[in-house]
């Protein structure tokens, strides 16, 4: 069986964001009120990611509590804004570019493709969800047929947020603006 592109960029995601921060790494020339307002829109991301990892029960049932009823997508949208920070505390407007290239680029096929996935595992109900909701960018309306479709509608919960290894993106962040926080020093 061929490789699909969505399948080339889901394996190569971790990769070449590993050269995307040896760029940030590089390009960032932060200042005061850059990293103090990067670092808003940063946390505003991460804190997203947080909710969406502890309402999701990955591959194991349909999830549109939280987030999910706003977007089908609301990971990718916290990494979205992590990323989207972190070039704007950089100070770099090359960073940022490359950053919103490279998140269509390699995470819109991922989406997609992830899609597809649920579609073919949850068949109607996911259809149902994917009417109801938006793809990246929330909707915030919420129609009869999100309320009634079946999966997780217990809301958010430390222990998928822990078994989802979300403390991961904590981490990260904290790393990101330890990095910032000494190269502005040091200039």
């Amino acid at each position: 069986m061929s490789e699909t592109y969505a399948d080339w960029a889901a394996r190569w995601r971790v990769p070449l964001g590993f050269a995307l921060g040896a760029a940030f790494v590089f390009l960032s020339q932060p200042t005061v009120p850059f990293l103090a307002g990067g670092a808003v829109i940063a946390f505003l991301g991460l804190a997203l990611r947080a909710y969406a990892a502890g309402c999701l029960e990955k591959s194991r049932e349909l999830t549109v509590s939280g987030p999910y009823r706003y977007t089908r997508n609301p990971l990718y949208l916290g990494s979205f804004f992590m990323g989207l920070g972190f070039a704007v505390a950089a100070a770099s407007w090359v960073l940022g570019l490359v950053f919103v290239c490279f998140f269509i680029v390699i995470y819109f096929p991922v989406m997609r493709r992830e899609g597809d996935f649920l579609r073919s595992k949850f068949g109607e109900a996911y259809d149902q969800y994917a009417k109801s909701s938006s793809h990246f960018f929330p909707t915030f309306r919420i129609t009869s047929s999100a309320a009634g479709t079946s999966g997780s509608k217990d809301g958010f919960q430390w222990e998928r947020y822990k078994r989802n290894h979300e403390y991961e993106a904590a981490l990260g962040y904290l790393a990101g603006l330890v990095f910032l926080v000494i190269k502005l020093r040091m200039r």
